[in-house]
């Protein structure tokens, strides 16, 4: 409602009217400080020129228009709260330019034209004002636009900035600033930064450094001279907001409680009795000597990410020693068969202040490599509370999850600030990462196109294979709830066409299989536990593969298979083992977590999308019919998957930054 009624014309123009009275009251009642040279005569001795200020401090900036007549235009959006932002502007003498740079946003916010329209006011004698950096941030980053503005007009950009020692800094992407009055205000014009004229990329991007080093350098004269913090410095930003305090707080008086929480998960079977102590901090292993990386993945996935990271470093470089820890009893397995000789594997503890202090004293990692999505608190606090090197690897975020956290900066700016450098899987997420205030994020690719396939020549294969010879077999592999019904529904579709159908299904959970068997007995259909010793028997129509460490097996005695956690809300599961192992993939709508795999497969026909029990009845009975058909989409997700392949040298090239150098032994082997 609000804004609709802020979108009206005539509330526009009164709360324009109200909003440059604040700003003219903010002026009067303030005491303004300049520096001696920052005169008006040197704010527009260039003028015509680039007036370029940072997003969240441009408040402040229309009552700087001369009282010469020097015609200055402004630009701003065609977007959000562009009328209101335009109706201020234009009670203080300055005309619009409509448009701005979109940054990694798709849409259109006119930029283009702006920069048309700059071009020619600039031409015609007019100084163009702007922010350099571009919505939806990271903040204090300047555009491409800014510098491109300045080489093709010839002009100079002019930096400045104005501050006060009393404000209110939103909770925005830029911490836009409310001045407020009897205050001390300062302004600080910068020197001006000339951008040689050229369209070449590295003449624009090196202006662009230079933009934002003037302006970085003005705004932090700027609030020195009002005798303010600057919201947007390190040791601001690295300040835990209400929320993150609260967080904070809650799990230290949780701690007492943990044992109930680890007794109710050991019931479930999700902890190992023996090794409970680990969760509170408590080590099972001395400290190996030496330079020691510490990496964290939460499950299987992030496990089976990182593992050819950890497998090169301990050929490589076999004087790192390795720490892995995980959350999960499944990945504790997996690192126990799967680890190289001298790396050692931990549970990771509860996230709890005290038991992450107990941990990182007596490790005390010399690099910290987080897997994927782990942000836990206190565990990236605590760490980078040693300053412990701290980094994020095959960096991934949801679209709600980084909606989420950008409503929470007090939260996600000292935990993102945190982190040295993210390694994200693809540019768009490297992006998000750097909008939540990381200062240096990569996009390097996806390690898990990179990761070999799970081990498929396990014991036991030869009496399986012998089992399923002369039925016809799919696999559903790592079903969530909700979706062993759709899997059993698309069996009983298919049965009437392939009476010797077997259907294999492998929980993303193994101890959920009794429950599956339960579940799908009423519908009339045979159902075998795996995880009760048996195998499957010419009667059984589904078989419940609920162990652990064998889906590579499975993945490799089935000629198609679906990929589960896409029918049920879950962001899917990883394809690239499936293709690595020769299955052709199904998948339902939701993969949001594996975007650019299954993009990328759907493109090239590489896979097939399903939606409910009759579209996955079809699509696998189609594939299991047709050996040409099934063939050719192998043959093109395996070309797919080998285009995405060449993260894991680019995330060794950078983790090699932060080791110790090698010997000269080592660099002549």
């Amino acid at each position: 409602m609000l804004k609709r009624l802020l979108a009206s014309k005539p509330a526009v123009a009164l709360v324009g009217a109200l909003a440059a009275a604040y700003i003219r009251l903010v002026y009067a009642t303030s005491s303004i400080k300049r520096d001696p040279q920052d005169t008006d005569a040197k704010l527009f001795a260039e003028h015509p020129q680039i007036l370029a200020m940072w997003h969240g401090q441009f408040v402040l900036l229309p009552k700087l228009k001369p009282k010469r007549e020097a015609d200055v235009r402004a630009m701003v959006s065609r977007h959000g709260d562009a009328a209101l932002i335009g109706a201020v502007l234009e009670r203080f003498g300055m005309s619009l330019i409509r448009g701005a740079g979109a940054g990694k946003r798709r849409r259109n916010r006119g930029g283009a034209t702006a920069v048309r329209e700059s071009l020619r006011a600039l031409a015609a004698g007019a100084t163009v004002a702007m922010t350099a950096d571009v919505p939806p941030g990271p903040a204090r980053r300047a555009g491409e636009g800014i510098a491109t503005l300045a080489a093709l007009s010839g002009r100079p950009v002019v930096p400045l900035a104005i501050a006060t020692r009393r404000f209110i800094a939103t909770p925005t992407w830029s911490a836009f600033t409310i001045n407020l009055p009897f205050s001390t205000l300062a302004i600080v014009i910068g020197d001006p930064v000339r951008v040689p004229p050229s369209n070449d990329a590295d003449v624009i991007e090196t202006g662009r450094l230079a933009i934002e080093s003037a302006l970085a350098e003005t705004t932090a004269r700027a609030y020195a001279l009002a005798g303010a913090k600057d919201p947007l410095t390190k040791q601001e930003t690295a300040k835990p907001g209400l929320s993150l305090k609260i967080y904070r707080v809650l799990t230290r008086l949780a701690g007492p409680f943990a044992p109930l929480i680890l007794d109710w998960r050991t019931r479930r079977g999700k902890e190992e009795p023996d090794r409970r102590p680990e969760r509170y901090g408590f080590a099972s292993a001395p400290r190996p000597p030496g330079f020691l990386i510490w990496f964290h993945a939460a499950s299987v996935g992030e496990a089976n990410a990182v593992l050819p990271v950890i497998d090169t470093i301990a050929i490589e470089r076999p004087e790192i020693r390795i720490l892995l820890t995980t959350a999960t009893v499944t990945s504790a397995r997996l690192a126990r068969t799967r680890l190289p000789k001298g790396a050692l594997h931990q549970y990771v503890p509860l996230d709890n202040q005290a038991f992450m202090q107990r941990f990182l004293s007596h490790w005390l990692p010399d690099l910290a490599v987080l897997v994927e999505s782990e942000i836990w608190p206190n565990l990236v606090l605590e760490t980078k509370a040693l300053d412990i090197p701290l980094l994020l690897i095959n960096g991934r975020m949801s679209a709600s999850s980084f909606k989420r956290w950008r409503r929470r900066p007090g939260m996600s700016r000292p935990l993102f600030g945190a982190f040295d450098l993210v390694l994200a899987q693809n540019d768009s997420l490297a992006e998000r990462f750097a909008q939540l205030g990381v200062a240096r994020a990569l996009d390097v690719g996806n390690l898990k196109a990179d990761a070999p396939p799970p081990p498929a020549d396990l014991p036991g294969r030869r009496k399986l294979a012998a089992a399923l010879s002369g039925r016809t077999v799919w696999l559903a592999a790592s079903t969530h709830p909700g979706e062993d019904d759709t899997v059993a529904a698309a069996h009983l579709k298919m049965r009437g066409a392939r009476p010797d159908l077997l259907t294999i299904i492998v929980p993303r959970h193994p101890e959920r299989g009794p429950l599956i068997a339960e579940q799908l007995r009423p519908a009339n259909l045979t159902v075998a536990l795996r995880s009760e010793g048996r195998l499957p028997e010419a009667s059984t129509d589904i078989y419940v593969a609920d162990t652990i460490g064998e889906l590579g097996l499975f993945y490799a005695l089935s000629s198609v298979a679906f990929i589960g956690g896409s029918l049920a809300d879950r962001g899917g599961q990883n394809p690239v083992e499936a293709v690595k192992l020769g299955a052709a993939v199904l998948t339902g709508p939701n993969f949001q977590n594996f975007r650019d795999s299954y993009t990328e497969l759907l493109r090239t026909g590489g896979c097939k999308e399903v939606s409910d029990a009759r579209s996955l009845a079809e699509a696998a009975l189609g594939l299991l019919g047709d050996a040409g058909a099934r063939r050719a989409m192998t043959e093109r997700a395996s070309s797919a998957i080998a285009t995405m392949s060449g993260a894991l040298p680019r995330t060794l090239a950078e983790l090699e930054r932060y080791l110790p150098p090698r010997t000269t032994l080592q660099h002549a082997s």
